[in-house]
């Protein structure tokens, strides 16, 4: 059996705010395989981002793990210090975050943020690091790499600063890639490039990744396995033929519904899941989905079902509708 790359192990991160302590990952655990791609889906607030925030430790201010355990090849990751954490981040653990117009530095030229966790975790010396800095961009894409490397962020497409994103979060070649939302704001074409170059990069070195994205489709192209999110719960895992043809959940049934399909008309109004996510600095007794869902029973707003399995091949569900002897087909 493979030992897991990646063993997140009932991760719980809070965050303190105006409405008080706001639970937004509440119990989550993950793993991956090495060489593996992992879909993290779910709508916005569901809690994705700040998971992948959780497994790297860049919490926002007033952010911190309370619970679980995230070991990578072995070492938990919430043990080490500051100084082992910021040699594991861009070297082991590559990041792409959401917005590049917010996470690369606008005063310093784009070939000096590449070259930093070179020369800071490889020790490659000024002229190795250019000479790596001009093959990387020649690798993800980016035209004239020799004269783009003085080229400032706001000199840069959109697009071009997510490819120069890529190229910071591959650099030192790491074992696991997290890419959070890396096709945000850019147009259809832009994104199928920036998704084609990861998966890309990923079968070449052999590097895992975990993808999170609101978009089932874009999950359905890349990955191996899916976790689908809820109000910072786990609610359904498993693997593509799991959760697009015997999909346990009814959150995920509504995920799948808004997805458009090849020849639908363009008047058709997409399927929308009624109502908004729970309040997650309530106390929650039963399932957090029952005031969205059309199966909701009292057990349902008693207790909270259970992850729990529904297949021999690691197809996980938290439903009570939908368990053994239950009244969901």
């Amino acid at each position: 059996m493979t030992t897991p790359l990646l063993d997140v192990r009932g991760l719980s991160t809070q965050l303190d705010s105006d409405t008080g302590v706001v639970r937004a990952v509440d119990g989550v655990s993950l793993t991956i395989d090495p060489g593996q791609t992992l879909g993290l889906v779910g709508e916005s607030g569901c809690g994705k981002s700040m998971t992948a925030r959780s497994i790297v430790r860049l919490l926002p201010s007033g952010g911190r793990t309370v619970a679980g355990q995230v070991l990578f090849e072995g070492r938990d990751l919430l043990t080490l210090d500051a100084g082992a954490m910021r040699a594991m981040r861009g070297h082991h653990i590559g990041v792409i975050f959401q917005d590049p117009s917010t996470s690369l530095n606008p005063v310093h030229p784009i070939g000096n943020q590449i070259a930093e966790p070179l020369r800071l975790h490889l020790g490659l010396s000024a002229r190795a690091a250019r000479d790596r800095v001009v093959e990387l961009l020649s690798r993800v894409g980016i035209p004239r790499p020799q004269q783009r490397i003085s080229d400032y962020p706001h000199q840069l497409s959109g697009g071009m600063r997510q490819r120069v994103m890529i190229a910071i979060a591959v650099a030192c070649e790491p074992r696991l890639l997290i890419a959070d939302e890396p096709t945000t704001a850019l147009d259809v074409t832009i994104q199928a490039q920036i998704l084609e170059l990861i998966a890309g990069l990923s079968s070449e070195t052999g590097t895992a990744v975990l993808l999170i994205t609101h978009d089932l489709g874009i999950a359905a192209g890349m990955c191996d396995r899916i976790d689908v999110m809820y109000a910072g719960r786990m609610v359904e895992t498993g693997s593509l033929d799991d959760l697009f043809y015997r999909p346990r959940m009814p959150y995920t049934w509504g995920l799948l519904d808004a997805l458009p399909q090849l020849g639908m008309d363009r008047h058709t109004r997409l399927a929308t899941i009624e109502g908004g996510p729970p309040d997650l600095s309530a106390v929650m007794a039963g399932c957090r989905f029952a005031d969205r869902c059309a199966w909701t029973r009292d057990l349902c707003r008693s207790t909270e079902p259970l992850l729990t399995a529904r297949s021999d091949a690691g197809h996980l569900a938290r439903c009570h509708g939908t368990d053994a002897g239950g009244w969901i087909g």
